[in-house]
């Protein structure tokens, strides 16, 4: 049996909260709590659940951003929390990001071909053909690279931080919320794209949404979240089709997707 990719072992994230009044212990909030799923390679899995679920601190600890409290995060055999900073450095372009704000996302003082290029330059490899091929296979052009973000739409903004995420070469590809912002029909361009490539390039895709209707056209299996806790998971017609839990159920029903 393959080994997977990804492997997220019982992990928990708790953030101490302002003190309410003097001489009493800081208020704990659980952000995820004690949460596990395996990715393998090539495989998409889909993380859903309404805003404050912990999908996003999720993402942040698979991205190494923050550590867990407890449980382990596993990358290629390695543990993500314990690695020193030039290992997880060395590490880090065999996994990257797409985050939800494409025009937040980008320098704007700075052009695409620069932006694109920020994870070579990480590690000591910018190179300007990788820039142009990443442009290509995200629909846009080398020529591209000399334009500044002002110049281009949501959706081709949203294609520029793909292609700066791809230029890696990686083997996951983490989207937290990469389509919400913009409009149902540039969504399917984008879903789309991200199809194409994880072909293409053999990607593992980690997509965090709150729509379980983006994610039924996505992903292979899904983990739904609820106040930092697992509610469901398994493939994605299992759970869309026969829902074992209230909120899944109250998920489709607001997606308007009936079982």
């Amino acid at each position: 049996m393959t080994d997977p990719l990804l492997s997220v072992e019982t992990v928990s994230r708790r953030y101490r909260l302002p003190r309410e009044r003097l001489l009493r212990p800081a208020p704990v909030l659980t952000a995820v709590d004690r949460v596990s799923f395996r990715l393998n390679p090539g495989e998409t899995l889909g993380i859903v659940g309404e805003s404050g679920s912990g999908k996003s601190t999720l993402a942040r600890m698979i991205m190494a951003f923050e550590p867990p409290d407890s449980g382990v995060i596993m990358f290629q055999g390695h543990d993500l929390a314990r690695m020193r900073a030039p290992a997880l450095r060395r590490l880090r372009p065999r996994f990257q990001m797409v985050f939800q704000d494409p025009y937040g996302s980008l320098d704007p003082r700075r052009s695409v071909g620069w932006s694109i290029a920020e994870p070579l330059r990480a590690i000591a490899a910018d190179d300007p053909a990788r820039v142009a091929e990443a442009l290509r296979q995200v629909g846009l052009q080398p020529g591209d690279a000399g334009k500044y973000p002002h110049e281009f739409s949501g959706g081709q903004r949203q294609r520029i931080a793909i292609a700066r995420a791809i230029v890696t070469r990686p083997a996951l590809l983490v989207a937290d919320e990469a389509v919400s912002a913009l409009d149902v029909s540039v969504q399917a361009q984008i879903l789309n794209l991200l199809m194409d490539l994880q072909e293409t390039l053999g990607l593992a895709i980690v997509f965090i949404s709150h729509d379980l209707r983006v994610v039924a056209s996505l992903c292979d299996t899904v983990l739904v979240l609820q106040n930092g806790q697992a509610r469901e998971a398994g493939p994605v017609a299992d759970v869309l089709n026969r829902p074992a839990h209230p909120y899944t159920r109250s998920l489709l029903a607001a997606a308007g997707v009936s079982e």
